[in-house]
């Protein structure tokens, strides 16, 4: 059946596809959501070669740190973080929403990839669907080096078709003054916060330290 059959025998807009390899959620007309290395794949690469990973340099990612990545959606950065970490690294990827956590962990567990290192550090991150305040309210104090916050954009980058795509299946709302208070607790070395680089959420979550790149990301940190 297609899918526009399947929608119309069981009246539901929302279909997960098991198929080539890989599994793929489709609601309406929206491109298929699918979990895939994306960008981290390349990220990857150039620090094999290398090359300096800006994210890895201001968070000071070490061999055997733990990191716990709040907002992970399909993963991208929790990868690269990863690898970064080495085989003694401990991440943990926080994803509230059901669909997009699903996905995460289907395809951390399943993908191939001819990148050496790059599976080994996928199969090594730790899923959970659940809330990062909660989570980060019940953690001790100093049980993590660095915790990650890549929310939805307050004002979103229109371009992006990654974040087309998971729109309006991950959780919109804003970071709460709470989640950055609990994660300065937990957090030994440092809280990244990415985020638009025109943004006032930098501001009002109290991030002084700002990194702004030639594109439209910026990255605030507060060095705990």
């Amino acid at each position: 059946m297609t899918l526009a059959q399947l929608r119309e025998r069981y009246g539901d807009e929302d279909i997960l596809l098991f198929a080539k390899g890989r599994v793929e959620f489709h609601r309406g007309a929206q491109p298929p959501l699918f979990f895939h290395p994306s960008m981290s794949l390349i990220r990857v690469k150039r620090l094999r070669s290398g090359e300096e990973d800006p994210l890895v340099r201001l968070a000071g990612i070490r061999p055997g740190d733990r990191i716990i990545d709040c907002t992970a959606g399909l993963g991208s950065d929790a990868i690269v973080f990863a690898y970064a970490a080495g085989e003694q690294g401990s991440i943990t990827a926080l994803e509230s929403a059901a669909v997009p956590c699903y996905l995460l962990q289907q395809g951390l567990a399943a993908y191939e990839s001819d990148v050496p290192g790059l599976e080994a550090a996928m199969r090594r991150i730790e899923v959970l669907c659940c809330d990062h305040l909660s989570y980060l309210q019940a953690l001790e104090a100093g049980s993590a080096d660095v915790i990650y916050f890549d929310p939805m954009f307050r004002k979103p980058i229109r371009e992006s078709s990654s974040i087309r795509a998971i729109r309006g299946l991950a959780d919109d709302r804003a970071l709460s003054e709470q989640a950055i208070a609990a994660a300065r607790r937990a957090a030994r070395r440092a809280v990244i916060l990415k985020e638009h680089r025109d943004s006032g959420e930098f501001a009002r979550l109290g991030f002084a330290e700002i990194h702004r790149s030639s594109s439209k990301i910026a990255y605030g940190v507060i060095r705990c």
